[in-house]
């Protein structure tokens, strides 16, 4: 899947190379039209981490105010998140990118025949053409199986003639630059295994030498520039302390054990870096200074809007010609009502502070209390205070009085009990062993006689 994402990145390689016809020129071309592509992606990572640097003042007073409460702390900060229209994460999402395109560039770099050039991978398999040519012509591997294939570009590119015929596809790429073979590797041990007595020899290895020294010198320098440019809290500035540190020496080791066209990429693609980074900080210094000072024009407008309001309120409530506002929210209604409430609640305690004990209480109906409801009050409409007594009317046809029932008699007659017939006595009774019960359907001839 690699290999299909660095095509298009081989192809444009490869495209410069035939244009300038230097290997070292079409890496440096390479990192600018790169730079270009993500120009957009790095203004937006950059306006991200200039509105979150601006918003530290405020969110260290927010910090002040809800420090203990760290979940209040939180919802305040993201509801200013979503005021200023910011994502914290957008500087750190967009930084990213390029790492994708460097991975890309590496394939490209190390297949050249088949992601710059196009050749097919069977042709050079084992038992291909071009690998059985290869093997005719005395070739061998010197390095790592991962970096082959520019040795057998290098290798193509010297007995070009004798390849030709098997595929359209194959080119001649010469790898020196300024002396130097970018296909190869950097020793990191140069210093002390080098012929100093040959200048052909340690001046192409001091600069492969210094390219990754140089690329981590930069990049040091960029992270130093990005974090003066945009003050951010404690928090980010350790982290970016620390990012100052790891990313120098990944970027020293990344050029040590990657042939040097890698490192010339990195160091180009950093001093571009710095380069933008000046230009778009001055930019959007100046366009946030704009935007803050319509800002604060806007909340100034409203902060006399409000007042203007508030003044009205006051004159009106002075007159008692307040008016209850319809689209009051609910939160406000039910905050008046519970105000009510307690007034309510405290005007029925006074009453009963003044109430001497021995007389009962206007919602007290004798000794049951709350018979007429808590908020009871009979001077309520105007009346004396007093309960009025009711007589209940008498309905038409009906007597005044409640009719006498009759008086129960003293004694209850006596029922005399239902006599024994003679023809049955206790001897006669059969026993409950002899007793058998007749059938409930007899047969038709007995029943016939």
């Amino acid at each position: 899947m690699l290999t299909a994402i660095a095509k298009p990145f081989g192809w444009l390689l490869m495209t410069f190379y035939e244009f300038t016809k230097n290997y070292g020129l079409a890496v440096i071309l390479f990192s600018v039209v790169v730079k270009l592509i993500l120009l957009p992606f790095q203004m937006k990572s950059k306006r991200g981490m200039m509105q979150t640097a601006r918003l530290q003042p405020r969110l260290k007073e927010l910090e002040k105010k809800h420090g203990a409460n760290k979940q209040k702390y939180n919802e305040e900060v993201q509801k200013l998140y979503r005021e200023e229209k910011i994502n914290p994460m957008s500087g750190c999402v967009w930084t990213l990118i390029p790492f994708p395109i460097l991975l890309a560039l590496y394939q490209a770099i190390r297949m050249p025949l088949t992601c710059m050039m196009g050749v097919a991978a069977d042709l050079l398999a084992e038992g291909g053409a071009i690998a059985s040519k290869l093997a005719s012509t005395g070739f061998e591997a010197t390095m790592s199986t991962a970096y082959v294939q520019i040795e057998q570009t290098q290798w193509i590119s010297t007995h070009f003639s004798e390849f030709a015929g098997i595929t359209d596809k194959l080119r001649q790429i010469d790898y020196s630059f300024l002396g130097m073979n970018l296909g190869q590797k950097p020793a990191w041990n140069f210093l002390w295994t080098t012929d100093w007595s040959n200048k052909a020899v340690w001046l192409p290895g001091l600069l492969m030498f210094l390219i990754p020294i140089l690329a981590g010198l930069a990049s040091y320098f960029s992270a130093k520039i990005s974090v003066a440019t945009n003050a951010t809290g404690t928090e980010q500035n350790q982290t970016m302390s620390a990012m100052n540190i790891i990313m120098p020496l990944f970027s020293v080791y990344i050029g040590f054990i990657m042939p040097a066209a890698l490192g010339i990429y990195w160091l180009v693609s950093t001093i571009l870096s710095i380069i933008q980074d000046y230009f778009l900080t001055k930019y959007y210094k100046k366009k946030m200074a704009i935007e803050d000072a319509e800002r604060l024009e806007m909340e100034a407008a409203r902060e006399a809007e409000l007042e203007k309001k508030r003044q009205e309120t006051e004159r009106k409530r002075a007159m008692n010609a307040t008016e209850r506002n319809p689209n009051t929210s609910k939160r406000k209604q039910q905050k008046t009502e519970r105000q009510v409430q307690r007034e309510k609640a405290a005007e029925w305690e006074r009453l009963r502070s003044d109430t001497p004990e021995d007389e009962p209480l206007p919602s007290q109906v004798g000794t049951r209390r709350y018979a007429r409801g808590r908020a009871y009050d009979p001077a309520r409409y105007g009346g004396t205070g007093e309960a009025p007594e009711h007589e209940i009317p008498e309905l038409p046809g009906e007597p005044s009085e409640e009719p006498e029932l009759p008086e129960a008699p003293e004694e209850l007659p006596v029922i005399p009990a239902a006599p024994v017939p003679e023809s049955l006595s206790d001897e006669d009774e059969p026993e409950e062993d002899d007793y058998e019960e007749p059938d409930e359907y007899p047969d038709e001839e007995e029943s016939d006689d």
